[in-house]
C-alpha cells in the first residue's frame, strides 16, 4: 500500500477554478485501477491551500495514473491555478496506534 499527500498552494482566485477540477475529476480518479482511496484535504487556516491524500495498492498503480491521460489533463489544468511550486509525498503505513 503507497500512501500518497500532494500539498498544494492556488491563486486565492483560482480556488473556485480547482474545486470544479477536482470534483469533475475525482471520480474517475477513485476509479482508476489501483486507486483505493481518495480525499481532499482544506488546510486548517490557510483556504487556499488543499491537499490529495490518496491510497494506491503500489508504486507501480500510481505509476500507470501518474502517466495516464487522465492525469496529463488534471494535472496541466490545475497547475496553471498554482501560485507556489506543489509538494508530493510518498509513505507507507509504518506505525498505527
Amino acid at each position: 500500500m503507497l500512501i500518497r499527500v500532494v500539498r498544494m498552494t492556488f491563486k486565492e482566485d483560482k480556488v473556485d477554478d480547482f474545486l470544479t477540477v477536482f470534483n469533475e475529476s475525482k471520480n474517475k480518479i477513485r476509479s482508476f485501477p489501483g486507486c483505493q482511496h481518495l480525499e481532499l484535504l482544506k488546510d486548517y487556516s490557510q483556504p487556499n491551500i488543499f491537499s490529495t491524500y490518496s491510497i494506491w495498492e503500489d508504486d507501480d498503480a500510481l505509476n500507470a495514473y501518474r502517466h495516464s491521460e487522465l492525469f496529463e489533463g488534471v494535472w496541466a489544468n490545475t497547475k496553471a491555478l498554482f501560485s507556489d511550486k506543489p509538494m508530493a509525498f510518498s509513505s507507507k503505513k509504518y506505525i498505527e496506534v
